[in-house]
């Protein structure tokens, strides 16, 4: 960033503290090590006359930060979390959920037994598993919404201080010329 490098580098520290808390809440709900946590980045962006942090995930991050309400019943946390997201409501494309689990399924190569010990096929554990989801929902965990309120509340004043400083050098620089 041309002329502000304090502001620029309180950018920076509240951007790496969102992606390491982010990725510290996914880890504690054993979601690490896949494509989520994998994607998690950010860019710092200088526009005219502002400051942006892109912050960077997969398209589904929303889903799992809100939750999503299920068709028959919802979770309280989703719920607390003002999830605007719900299975049922005909505007998600369909067999979205289907497809992502079976995905899922096959990477992980996750199989359940019947009663009998025979191995389920990918469809039916995909069918059973996305009915459950789509009639419970989602639960929201708020991995990233979390860290991205504290930051603010944290650094807002580094955000702040490192502005002021930027335009006091800038005002320095300039009597000096």
């Amino acid at each position: 960033m041309n002329g502000y490098k304090n502001l620029n580098d309180a950018l920076e520290q509240y951007a790496k503290y969102v992606i390491q808390q982010a990725r510290t809440n996914l880890t504690k709900d054993k979601k690490n090590g896949g494509d989520l946590y994998n994607s998690l980045n950010y860019e710092i962006l200088e526009d005219t006359n502002q400051f942006l942090v892109d912050f960077l995930m997969e398209d589904y991050a929303m889903f799992v930060d809100k939750g999503v309400k299920g068709k028959t019943s919802t979770y309280p946390e989703t719920r607390s979390a003002l999830s605007q997201f719900q299975y049922g409501s005909g505007t998600g494309p369909k067999g979205g959920l289907r497809k992502g689990i079976n995905k899922w399924l096959r990477k992980k190569r996750f199989q359940w037994r019947d009663e009998k010990g025979r191995f389920l096929s990918y469809e039916t554990m995909t069918f059973l598993i996305s009915r459950s989801i789509y009639n419970k929902g989602l639960k929201a965990n708020l991995f990233f919404t979390k860290p991205f309120e504290k930051g603010l509340q944290r650094l807002s004043k580094q955000l702040y201080a490192g502005f002021v400083k930027d335009i006091d050098n800038s005002i320095i620089i300039g009597l000096k010329k």
